[in-house]
């Protein structure tokens, strides 16, 4: 691998900024209203640099790839391109500062990201925003460009549908700190009745290097698959159960168009 130990930059106000790292993680889901319902998953994903992506040894690369086209319109020529174009629709310019990505890596040919986060800094190392990537199951894709306080923490409005068990109302408030030696995100989704659905990465940073790969992979086979089947295996019980569904609005997915 081009990074096989993680090593750490300081200079930003958030701490120090992880090279490449994988982070065992456990994702929690407590849905609150109508009904209580809580998912718990236990995968791993990649914190990269997205100018110095990992590069695996030709027979592990299955294991894991970062692909361009399974992010913002999917037509850039790199990730780091997608990101500074979608960046520009909204006005900000890095100028080439580095941008820090926690993501699912593609397994198999196979990906689902249903949250991508960019720490987006300047050249001198300064936070300058944050973007948060939401993929839904049905090939849908939308960044939210966020502006996080001291404490990490931010709100936003609902913009995109996701679950077909919410309307596409209310506002999330999101904690998104840097990941260092833990990984600790979490997304509230709230309405004006109060808190409806919480979402919580946790996890532990590994080194990157092939043995830790292939542990990761050997413990959460086809990992990407597994999130992605999971989500689909819960709705389903939650529609047995009778929760009512919101009508998915028929509009261009990101991936088609970024809006």
């Amino acid at each position: 691998m081009t990074t096989p130990e993680v090593s750490v930059r300081p200079g930003s106000r958030r701490g120090a900024e992880p090279e490449a790292a994988l982070y065992v993680s456990e994702i929690t889901h407590v849905r609150r209203t109508p009904l209580r319902h809580t998912l718990r998953h236990r995968t791993y994903l990649w914190c990269v640099d997205l100018d110095r992506l990992p590069v695996l040894p030709l027979p592990l690369r299955p294991l894991a790839r970062f692909d361009a086209r399974d992010h913002f319109d999917g037509t850039a020529p790199s990730l780091r391109a997608g990101l500074d174009a979608y960046l520009a629709t909204r006005g900000v310019d890095l100028d080439g500062g580095r941008v820090v990505m926690l993501a699912h890596a593609r397994v198999l040919g196979f990906v689902f990201n249903p949250l991508t986060v960019y720490w987006c800094h300047d050249p001198s190392g300064a936070p300058v925003c944050v973007v948060a990537e939401v993929h839904n199951t049905y090939g849908g894709r939308h960044c939210y460009l966020l502006r996080p306080d001291e404490a990490d923490e931010t709100v936003v409005d609902k913009e995109f549908y996701v679950s077909p068990f919410f309307a596409v109302e209310g506002r999330y408030r999101m904690r998104l700190p840097l990941p260092g030696a833990r990984l600790d995100l979490t997304v509230h989704l709230e309405h004006d009745g109060g808190r409806a659905f919480t979402a919580v990465v946790k996890g532990r940073r590994r080194p990157a290097t092939v043995p830790g790969l292939l542990t990761a992979a050997a413990r959460r086979p086809w990992s990407t698959l597994a999130v992605w089947a999971g989500i689909r295996r819960h709705g389903i019980h939650l529609l047995l159960r009778g929760l009512p569904v919101h009508t998915r609005p028929r509009t261009t997915p990101q991936k088609d168009k970024l809006s």
